[in-house]
């Protein structure tokens, strides 16, 4: 089985992001290949602390994991464990800082001499679903402003670092000369800097567009959760690696139904008459109306579930339930001869209340209900 994420970064699961982040830099840099050469373990501890981290740093993955464990990612729906040296340092590489001079060999984004390549700023913005778009999932496309860089942009060697991406510094100490390397704080690491650049761009070399993404939202999801649209946030300088989009969902209340988990409430408000007599309805699901049949003599507080009705999991574990909470409605004011019908049936047996075994309270239908 599967070693726990909490238990690979050695973390609660109640750790901050913040915790959750230094743990995992510390695990990076005690298996850092760079520190363990020709290590096999060592490099497989550096990669499942890597995938530990990929899922637990997203909220949205990380309550998938709280909920389902790893099962929540089999068959593609997660991180999967595929990820390569080079994938790790593309995605995480700021982590480490200057904990390896800046520099980690050849691995992804960092070239041979300690060059890196910068990543670009994320980008946030949100998006609000209605009920029926987060039962079935839905694609938005939405206007984003991002910058990229502009047409026309020539770098040269940084003549700080002389394309190294680092400063070397010696010092004299009691103890002897002593060399530490640094970022070059002129060209931040990428060992080159902007050598032309057109009006339009700015510093950096880059330019602000307005572009249309396509998010694809999967069913199921809740709000407050984020997704993230891999490359979509503001290009790097230096043919550097984009930021990503970070999407934080929203939804809007529907006018008639409830969310709870996977499950939808509604609230059924029939008339004394259509309690004895039976009736049919129709009422509101998130795939359009139906019409729902009530037995004569139903009663008030009758929970009736249409199963599959409710949110697609976004786990794809199928989908919850319509939940129909029957209300007898009594009428407040009444004219003459209301009233000498309902004062009829005071004296009538038929009218008087005679639950059976069977029927059960409102506690025993909420307890059914979460069972």
């Amino acid at each position: 089985m599967k070693q726990d994420y909490y238990e690979i970064l050695g973390v609660d699961k109640n750790a901050s992001a913040a915790e959750i982040k230094k743990a995992y830099r510390k695990k990076a840099i005690e298996y850092h290949p760079d520190k363990n050469p020709g290590d096999a373990k060592a490099e497989e501890m550096f990669k499942s602390a890597a995938e530990a981290y990929e899922v637990l740093s997203d909220p949205d993955k990380k309550a998938r994991y709280d909920q389902f464990g790893h099962a929540a990612f089999e068959g593609g729906g997660g991180f999967g464990g595929g990820m390569n040296m080079e994938d790790i340092f593309s995605q995480f590489g700021d982590i480490f800082g200057s904990a390896f001079g800046g520099g980690f060999g050849g691995f992804g984004g960092f070239g041979g001499g300690g060059q890196r390549r910068i990543k670009g700023s994320n980008m946030r913005i949100r998006v609000k679903l209605s009920l029926e778009e987060v039962a079935h999932g839905v694609e938005k496309k939405v206007k984003v402003r991002r910058k990229v860089q502009a047409a026309g942009v020539t770098y040269k060697t940084c003549t700080t670092c002389n394309g190294t991406g680092q400063v070397t510094k010696i010092t004299n100490t009691i103890l002897g000369r002593m060399q530490t390397a640094t970022t070059c704080s002129t060209c931040k690491g990428s060992g080159q800097i902007i050598d032309k650049r057109p009006s339009d761009a700015d510093a950096q070399g880059l330019k602000v567009v307005e572009e249309t993404v396509s998010i694809k939202i999967p069913a199921g999801v809740e709000e407050g959760m984020q997704l993230k649209v891999s490359g979509k946030g503001n290009e790097a300088p230096g043919n550097g690696i984009p930021g990503d989009l970070l999407v934080a969902i929203e939804t809007k209340e529907h006018p008639t139904l409830k969310r709870e988990g996977d499950n939808l409430h509604y609230d059924l408000y029939i008339s004394i008459s259509d309690a004895v007599l039976g009736t049919s309805k129709e009422i509101d699901t998130v795939s359009g109306k139906v019409r729902i049949k009530l037995e004569p003599g139903i009663q008030s507080g009758k929970i009736l579930r249409l199963r599959g009705k409710g949110i697609n999991s976004i786990n794809g574990y199928g989908s919850g339930d319509l939940l129909v909470h029957v209300n007898v409605w009594t009428p407040k004011e009444l004219n003459k001869e209301q009233r000498e019908f309902f004062e009829k049936m005071q004296q009538d047996d038929n009218f008087e209340p005679k639950p059976e075994k069977t029927d059960k309270s409102f506690f025993e239908k909420v307890k059914d209900m979460f069972s």
